[in-house]
């Protein structure tokens, strides 16, 4: 006597592209090189509550731009008393980061590709590197820009 075995399951195909439903976090941080390293720890603390998990690829690169970006706000957009504003924003298959500072008249430059002897420039070098797009704009609600980049991680 033959036993007949249900069929196995079938599971959904992966898509190369994860979806995230709607996520969002915002906080300001006071423009000091602690608050630079505290909105990249928090912001790692996020990504791995999102599903985006510690060491992964697109974890390191995320981390890394917000480190980057904040550290910018901190060194070239500090105004004495004012604070930068990071907000993280993950929706469909892309993670969005923007920093905000209070110094509109401080635009991000990316340093000449020959001038890496000079002091500052290669962070948004890095930025542009491992995001997929970047940019800035001007604040609407008060002096600064923001400046904002977004990544769609692969698993």
């Amino acid at each position: 006597m033959t036993s007949k075995q249900p069929p196995l399951p079938v599971r959904p195909a992966r898509s190369a592209q994860p979806r995230f439903t709607w996520h969002h976090f915002t906080m300001r941080f006071s423009s000091t090189t602690r608050g630079a390293r505290l909105a990249r720890h928090l912001a790692g603390e996020r990504l791995d509550a999102w599903g985006i998990p510690y060491g992964s690829e697109a974890h390191d690169a995320l981390a890394l731009i917000v480190a980057e970006l904040s550290s910018n706000a901190v060194r070239h957009g500090h105004v004495s008393g004012r604070d930068f504003r990071l907000r993280l924003t993950a929706e469909g298959t892309a993670i969005r980061i923007e920093v905000t500072d209070t110094r509109g008249e401080r635009l991000p430059t990316p340093a000449e590709t020959g001038s890496f002897d000079e002091d500052g420039g290669r962070g948004l070098l890095l930025v542009a590197a491992l995001a997929d797009r970047w940019g800035w704009y001007p604040c609407a609600d008060g002096p600064g820009k923001t400046v904002w980049a977004v990544l769609e991680p692969s698993v």
